[in-house]
């Protein structure tokens, strides 16, 4: 019975507590209700059927924190509607994955070529030098001396490095300082190299039609300079070059030739170029021919000059006019890309009336050549006589030189010739060249 009333009494209690908590939630409900009353409605403006209207929103507690959220979300909106109307609203939304135009538009970037200025020598052919080694280097100075600045030196040691010639035209191949003469090694440090020389005669050289290769055989760079033949070729043929690839080889003085070494690496730079136009330029011949002109130190100095001067002057003539005859630039292309080696000499003649000019002339050319002397019957030919006016106005003197032409001509089989007026000259001047001997 105790029992039985105990637990009438607390489910009582328990009601009443309950009773007494929900009369507390309803007495603050009503309380917030007056107070909005009070403070007046709150107007929310809905967009419904293209129709705005009021509505009067009662506040309801439990759903609190989602107005909250709502609120921040609908003020970010606000805020990315407003920066997205500040641009051009089109279907790029994601404008890096067209930034490629801007590659495309007026902007130009600072130019930071490598590229030589232009040769100032005067000549009819586009066309660059490279000298491979130390005797090739230095023979390709002598052209960067005469106004061709689209010249380069390759070599694998410093040491070789002339004087006078700026770093800008000096390519040092890394890995060795110099390669001992031996050519083996030479060929695989080139080739080792190659797509840096090829991307450095783009860079430095830009276009050229015509590629001078200078290289002195005996030593173990520069004999083994045509293993970079294809890179030459590669390189002329991505600038659309016109020409061809042509050497002007070395060969060591009798001396030198003593030496094993100096002579089996000689005779191979030599096999390796007679399938492209070449020069053979003798240094025994150049030394004998200087010899008491000049001491040791500007020896080989000079001698480059000189042949350089020769070559330089053909190019020049070929791209002037003459009022007698004219050797252009499509002669002197002839000449230049037959296969085989290439004979050049000059000559002073102080009589040109004398009888047999043109044996006179021949002769005079091939024993003062620095070149070993012409063999079998030449390809082409070529003779350019540098007059002054009273020369070319005498007719003895004319008949003379057209004879000589005649002479020269029937030395090969096909003679481009020019005569050329300058009052400067004390008599006749010749400039002879035979190409490709085999």
């Amino acid at each position: 019975m105790a029992s039985t009333v105990r637990a009438s009494l607390a489910n009582a209690e328990k009601k009443e507590k309950q009773m007494a908590t929900d009369d507390f939630y309803k007495e603050a409900q009503k309380e917030h209700i007056r107070d909005i009353i009070t403070a007046g409605p709150t107007e929310k403006i809905e967009e419904k059927d293209s129709k705005k209207e009021a509505v009067v929103e009662s506040p309801k507690i439990e759903k609190k924190t989602e107005t909250v959220q709502e609120a921040a979300q609908e003020q970010k909106k606000e805020v990315v509607m407003q920066q997205d109307s500040n641009q051009p609203t089109d279907d790029f939304d994601d404008f890096d994955d067209f930034d490629f135009v801007d590659h495309y538009g007026d902007e130009k970037l600072d130019d930071q070529s490598m590229l030589l200025p232009e040769n100032t020598a005067k000549s009819a052919i586009n066309c660059g030098f490279v000298g491979v080694g130390g005797g090739g280097g230095k023979m390709a100075k002598a052209f960067l001396d005469l106004g061709f600045n689209r010249t380069i030196l390759i070599n694998t040691t410093h040491k070789d490095q002339p004087d006078g010639v700026p770093d800008d035209h000096f390519v040092l191949l890394d890995g060795s300082d110099g390669v001992g003469k031996d050519v083996v090694a030479g060929r695989k440090l080139l080739q080792e190299n190659a797509t840096l020389v090829e991307d450095t005669l783009r860079a430095k050289l830009g276009k050229v039609d015509w590629l001078f290769v200078c290289a002195s055989g005996g030593g173990g760079t520069g004999s083994a300079s045509t293993v970079l033949h294809n890179t030459y070729e590669r390189y002329l043929a991505s600038v659309q070059a016109e020409g061809k690839v042509v050497y002007i080889v070395s060969t060591p003085s009798s001396q030198e030739l003593l030496n094993p070494t100096i002579k089996t690496n000689s005779q191979m730079l030599k096999d390796s170029v007679v399938n492209s136009p070449y020069i053979v330029i003798d240094n025994e011949k150049q030394l004998q021919l200087l010899r008491g002109k000049v001491g040791m130190l500007g020896m080989y100095p000079t001698a480059n000059r000189v042949f350089a001067k020769m070559l330089a002057q053909v190019l020049k003539l070929a791209s002037e006019s003459s009022p007698v005859q004219t050797f252009d630039t499509k002669d002197l292309e002839k000449c230049l890309q037959q296969d085989g080696r290439m004979f050049m000499g000059t000559c002073a003649v102080r009589d040109s009336k004398a009888n047999s000019l043109g044996l006179q002339i021949f002769k005079a050319c091939t024993e003062r050549s620095p070149c070993p002397p012409p063999e079998g019957k030449p390809h082409t030919g070529m003779l350019l006589l540098v007059v002054n006016s009273d020369i070319a106005s005498d007719p003895v003197a004319s008949n003379q030189m057209e004879s000589a032409i005649s002479y020269v001509g029937g030395r090969s089989e096909t003679l481009f010739s020019g005569v050329y007026v300058r009052n400067s000259v004390p008599g006749l001047i010749a400039i002879m060249a035979l190409g490709g001997m085999k």
